[in-house]
């Protein structure tokens, strides 16, 4: 995942080989593919464009790439059925695209059907609405027959990639900034960037002193590592909103501003000595 423009999309063509690299080398299983056509590299490719055949049902659009690859008719038909319940649209399988609904569409993901050895999502659930989109990412994770393919899922939306994937890759200018656990990406990010585009942060003054950080009236201890590279020095701390309580103080001194309800957190912005914050409360 990663901004727009930092080169997602790009990789995701040259692995299924729409595009060819200027270096490097492409490899499935450990096998070497880079020069090979598209329907000879084993990798299914689910777009964001619906990509459906016009004139086919959802089942027929389904069983396509079964039906091409060779299958009999009961096979291509049972896997048809099993994929569309998986994704909800048994009742829809007799519909043509044009009767579907664009969240519908997106879900018939033909691909699926011809059990890859690699499978390649290009933003899949970016029509889908709110109910769906939370569903969705699990059944994309079971959907395929044991022993599962891996999956590529290419995608802008942070918490779509931390609830789906097993490893996390952030981008910026055509670069993995940093690849690993979702939950090391999201609490342990490497740079700035990640952590302000893994979620939300605040941006607070802070000053180093004596192996410690100052920030808010507070004193946090830094790593002698960290201590070794900042020395004495003014600084912006990165925190997180849910790493943030309002307590009321004596003299009070902050001013609430707005409050913004968040499923299952409400989110406060606080003015407080000159500075703008965000504080994401759990219920009471």
């Amino acid at each position: 995942m990663g901004p727009s423009g930092c080169g997602k999309t790009t990789i995701r063509r040259v692995l299924g080989g729409l595009e060819t690299p200027d270096a490097g080398t492409v490899r499935v299983g450990g096998e070497d593919v880079t020069r090979r056509r598209v329907r000879d590299r084993g990798i299914g490719i689910v777009f964001q464009a619906y990509s459906l055949f016009p004139h086919m049902t959802a089942m027929e659009n389904v069983a396509y790439g079964l039906r091409i690859g060779g299958a009999s008719v009961g096979k291509r038909t049972t896997r048809a059925k099993e994929l569309l319940e998986t994704v909800g649209l048994a009742d829809h399988r007799d519909k043509f695209p044009l009767q579907l609904s664009g969240g519908r569409q997106q879900r018939v993901a033909r691909a699926l059907a011809l059990e890859p050895r690699t499978l390649l999502l290009d933003e899949p659930l970016s029509a889908l609405d709110a109910q769906v989109r939370v569903q969705l990412p699990e059944e994309i994770r079971r959907i395929q027959t044991s022993p599962e393919p891996p999956r590529l899922l290419v995608t802008h939306d942070q918490e779509e990639a931390l609830r789906v994937a097993d490893r996390v890759g952030v981008m910026l200018n055509g670069r993995i900034e940093q690849l690993d656990s979702p939950e090391d990406v999201n609490q342990r990010p490497r740079t700035a960037f990640i952590s302000e585009f893994v979620g939300a942060v605040n941006r607070i003054q802070a000053v180093c002193d004596g192996g410690e950080v100052a920030v808010l009236g507070r004193r946090v201890a830094i790593s002698n590592m960290d201590r070794a590279a900042l020395g004495s020095a003014a600084l912006e701390a990165l925190i997180r909103p849910e790493d943030l309580q309002l307590q009321a103080g004596e003299n009070g001194g902050a001013l609430v501003t707005a409050m913004v309800l968040r499923g299952v957190a409400t989110s406060v912005s606080v003015s407080l000595c000159d500075a703008s914050m965000r504080v994401d409360m759990p219920p009471a």
